[in-house]
């Protein structure tokens, strides 16, 4: 019976060993950072910075250091602030732990189903069997499922296809971030810069409020003019209340980009943006780029080829859905005087469906239909990837000349009229709150030319995300932005 049993092992041996993947692949499989180097190059090509997989307390402790020496008590740049986010970012981690789970899907199949095994024992003290173990017969039976052998590479093949959409999605992931945290410090900027500016308006302000109060106590100005003054400095009072609030909160928004929180927050940005580049450069290639580096169009390209590769799945397992092969014995025995006799009969069954009620048609059409369905979700995808990347570099060139415009032609005119004003003042041509309306027309110009800059350093972080991904291009300006009344320079 030993050989018996031996035999029925065989059967079923090499369709097991048939069926298991080799040690490469489950070297490569079984790493936990499996697939995060597609990730880190895509990342790295797209912001010039690094990325992390944390996976461990000590990678963490690390990490945190890392973090600090970048952040603590300094004022950031906004390629410090992508590069922060980028390590510290909690819910990137999150989308990097995705990256594991798929990995780990595509192990699993490279693994046969396990083979089910049977043992029954017949005749539990059946006379006569008292004396030679008190049992009739035994049999034993192991089950492999064929089907599942057959399709494996197609499954495998469907598998690593999802791997590569989950190392994508992740690399999205990370671009996502990264845009979205420059945005975030473009805002929290351009909010302090503008509440600078406020508070400079609001200064301007109280010395024309407090010179038409002492005009009016002499007389020489009425309580209508009196009380324009003091409306226009009582505006500017709740409008900069209003600019510190929003820049403040434009930097909390900055600080949940970085992941920072408790004393690890203590960190500055500049009161003011950067200056314009002297010019944009040309890119009349754009759309090829998109085209050829985004990676949600890469996404979708994948699962149309896995929207392939199951229908031909599909096909192949139209008709029958289950098919098993199921090897064994069985032993009887007999008692004849003093003896027992066994006689073994080896067993060999296919279990399969019979395809009477589903013929697999319906299966088929969704199959078909799933596939058409990305074909022309990707079309349209190629579409929008193509204008957005127009529409980013549009906006990015025009509001370059935008704030251009205003920096070298709106602000240069408004301090010649402040100028030419103050001398007007000087030979007593122009009165004082002529003076101050010159000035704060000036401060007015000032703020729009911030706004303009903002807009363009918004369009410069869409246009990498209309050519990478990470995010649609958002439009270009928004609120202007509050902020402290700190003047000291040092960042906020």
């Amino acid at each position: 019976m030993r050989g018996t049993f031996i035999t029925t092992i065989s059967l079923t041996g090499v369709l097991l060993v048939s069926a298991c993947a080799t040690p490469d692949q489950l070297a490569k499989l079984s790493n936990p950072r499996t697939g995060f180097d597609t990730v880190a190059s895509t990342a790295a090509a797209a912001t010039g910075k690094e990325t992390v997989w944390i996976q461990s307390s000590a990678e963490a402790a690390a990490n945190a250091q890392r973090v600090q020496a970048l952040v603590y008590q300094k004022t950031i740049s906004a390629d410090t602030a992508v590069q922060v986010a980028l390590l510290n970012n909690k819910g990137l981690q999150a989308a990097y732990a995705e990256l594991g789970l798929s990995s780990a899907d595509v192990w699993q199949q490279t693994l046969q189903p396990n083979p089910t095994v049977s043992v029954g024992v017949f005749g539990i003290g059946k006379a006569g069997f008292d004396r030679f173990g008190g049992y009739g017969a035994i049999e034993g039976m192991i089950a492999n499922n064929i089907l599942s052998l057959v399709t494996r590479n197609k499954r495998l093949g469907i598998a690593d296809i999802h791997f590569r959409q989950a190392q994508l999605v992740a690399a999205e992931a990370t671009l996502r971030v990264a845009t979205e945290t420059r945005r975030a410090w473009v805002e929290a900027v351009a909010a302090f810069e503008a509440a600078g500016l406020i508070a400079q308006a609001q200064g301007t302000a109280n010395a024309a409020s407090e010179l038409a109060a002492r005009l009016g106590e002499v007389g020489s100005l009425n309580k209508a003019e009196q009380a324009r003054e003091h409306a226009f400095y009582a505006e500017l009072t709740g409008q900069r209340a209003q600019a510190k609030l929003a820049a403040e909160l434009a930097k909390e928004a900055l600080t949940r980009q970085l992941g920072l929180w408790g004393d690890g927050a203590e960190y500055y940005v500049p009161n003011a943006l950067p200056e314009l580049p002297s010019g944009v450069a040309a890119r009349p290639k754009i759309e090829a780029e998109a085209l050829g580096r985004r990676v949600d169009l890469a996404i979708a390209k994948l699962e149309l080829e896995a929207g392939a590769q199951e229908n031909g799945l599909t096909d192949a397992t139209r008709y029958v859905t289950d098919l098993e092969i199921i090897a064994g014995f069985d032993a009887d025995r007999k008692v004849s005087g003093d003896e027992v006799f066994t006689t073994t009969t080896q067993q060999v069954e296919v279990e399969f469906d019979i395809p009477i009620f589903d013929s697999g048609k319906a299966r088929k059409r969704k199959a078909e239909t799933a596939y058409m369905r990305a074909a022309n979700e990707l079309a349209q995808m190629a579409v929008n990837v193509r204008s957005e990347a127009r529409s980013a570099y549009l906006a990015y060139t025009a509001s370059h000349q935008i704030a251009r415009h205003y920096r070298d032609a709106v602000l240069p005119l408004r301090r010649t009229i402040e100028e030419e004003g103050l001398l007007s003042y000087n030979g007593m041509i122009t009165n004082t709150f002529e003076l101050l309306a010159d000035t704060r027309s000036r401060l007015n110009s000032n703020l729009e030319e911030v706004n303009a800059r903002r807009d363009f350093w918004l369009a410069d972080a869409n246009m990498v995300a209309a050519v990478y991904g990470g995010g649609a291009a958002a439009g270009g300006g928004g609120e202007s932005g509050g902020g402290v009344a700190d003047e000291g320079g040092a960042g906020h």
